[in-house]
């Protein structure tokens, strides 16, 4: 979606899955020609869908933030994202994605025999992504295979038939080219630390005007804070305080536009004591005093 300001944003709900539908319900897939750089804070937030994604970087350098990993992909690289993994794209410049997002069964129907031979096993693999190189010949296939999807998309004639032949394809390249053996286990305890992660994240959007301490989040899951810690860190890549912060701050940040209450309360409704602190921290995410950045964005 477009915000005011003019940039497109992730529209998520509190355990941060992607709620804008990917195609339809008789045909779940969707194409994007997307730049990074033209998204809110230059990014694409934190996400996650139950579709898979294949991504193809066709211009400039950007860092993909996949599951607890970071990968920096230039141009000519691209990359499979599993279904249900939380990922995060960052750019500093100018990166255009052109991507697809759809259902596994597009490939083939849940109830049958390639769905349970080629494509649940990749679904319920260890991977939570697959970086595709150019250098490689075997990748040289697939991005091939992906870049012939991209070029039936932009013909304006129907190109369903066609573009369900080439998944099939893609896909097929897709597992013989994955290690679909390893974690058995892994799957599981990836789906329970997800879990975790999305009622802690669901409590701090609940109650980020009022106190929160470590404390308490830990205490939804039941968890020690060195465990939550660590659940954070390796999945957002950042505290649960920090993050509490920052999303005080994007509360904050939309009070101002949308409001015309004074700096002061705003703060205080966001969960700030102090607004010489908030200023600050506000200043340092937006490089904008809260004034500068009403007047500003208000006024756009």
């Amino acid at each position: 979606m477009k915000t005011n300001e003019g940039y497109s944003r992730i529209t998520t709900d509190e355990s941060l899955r992607e709620t804008i539908p990917h195609g339809s319900e008789e045909y779940p897939f969707r194409y994007y020609l997307e730049d990074i750089w033209q998204f809110d804070f230059h990014c694409i937030d934190w996400h996650w869908h139950s579709e898979v994604e294949f991504v193809l970087i066709k211009k400039g350098t950007a860092d993909f933030l996949i599951g607890s990993e970071r990968y920096i992909l230039g141009a000519g690289t691209g990359i499979f994202i599993n279904s249900q993994v939380i990922h995060r794209f960052e750019a500093a410049e100018s990166v255009i994605i052109p991507n697809i997002v759809f259902s596994p069964s597009m490939v083939a129907p849940e109830d049958s025999l390639i769905y349970r031979k080629y494509i649940r096993p990749v679904l319920d693999s260890a991977a939570e992504c697959q970086i595709f190189s150019a250098d490689n010949p075997a990748h040289g296939e697939i991005l091939c295979a992906l870049a012939d999807i991209f070029a039936v998309q932009e013909t304006e004639n129907g190109c369903e038939i066609k573009t369900e032949e080439l998944l099939l394809k893609l896909w097929r390249l897709l597992y013989e080219n994955m290690d679909v053996t390893e974690g058995i286990w892994a799957p599981q305890a990836s789906a329970r630390t997800q879990a975790q992660l999305q009622i802690m994240l669901q409590y701090i959007h609940k109650n980020y005007p009022n106190q929160i301490s470590l404390d308490d989040i830990a205490e939804t899951v039941a968890l020690g804070k060195s465990s939550v810690l660590s659940i954070f860190h390796r999945n957002i890549h950042t505290s649960p305080i920090n993050y509490l912060v920052h999303y005080r701050l994007k509360r904050a940040a939309k009070l101002l536009v949308t409001t015309q209450n004074s700096v002061s309360a705003i703060a205080r409704d966001t969960g700030f004591e102090n607004v010489g602190y908030f200023c600050r921290k506000f200043k340092e995410t937006f490089h904008l005093t809260p004034g500068e950045y009403r007047r500003t964005v208000a006024g756009s």
